[in-house]
C-alpha cells in the first residue's frame, strides 16, 4: 500500500502575507475558504508538486517559524536565480556529496530547503 504526504501545515501570523508569499514564490492557490470564525483554509501546492502546504487561521497550534521543510528540484541554481528573482533572500548552493543545497526563509522564518540530486532510488 501507498502512502502519500497530501498536507503539511505551516503556522503563519498573517494569512495573507504568507499567501501572497507563496505564490510569489510560483506555489498554487488551491483552496482560500473560511469554514467558519476562528478557521480559514488556504491550501498552496509548490509547481510540480504532488503535496501541499495549508496556512490559515486554527490551522495548527504550532508557533510561526518552527516549520522546516525540504523539497526536490531538479536544478538547485535555477531555483536559487527563481527565488531571487521572485525577491526572496536565498542561500548560495551548497554542494554536498548527495546533492546541491538551496535554502531560504518564509515572512514568518519557516525554513525551506531545495534540494537537487542526480538520481533517486524511489523515482
Amino acid at each position: 500500500m501507498d502512502w502519500k504526504i497530501e498536507l503539511i501545515p505551516v503556522p503563519v501570523t498573517d494569512v495573507d502575507r504568507a499567501k501572497a508569499f507563496y505564490q510569489r514564490v510560483g506555489f498554487n492557490a488551491d483552496h482560500d475558504h473560511r469554514v467558519h470564525e476562528g478557521l480559514r483554509f488556504v491550501q498552496l501546492t509548490p509547481p510540480g508538486s504532488a503535496c501541499s502546504i495549508v496556512i490559515g487561521d486554527g490551522i495548527t497550534e504550532k508557533t510561526p517559524g518552527t516549520q522546516e521543510i525540504q523539497a526536490v528540484v531538479a536544478d538547485a541554481a535555477a531555483a536559487r536565480r527563481q527565488l531571487l528573482d521572485a525577491g526572496v533572500d536565498a542561500s548560495e548552493v551548497e554542494v554536498q556529496p548527495w546533492g546541491n543545497f538551496v535554502y531560504f526563509r518564509d515572512p514568518d522564518g519557516n525554513t525551506w530547503s531545495l534540494q537537487a540530486i542526480e538520481s533517486r532510488p524511489n523515482g
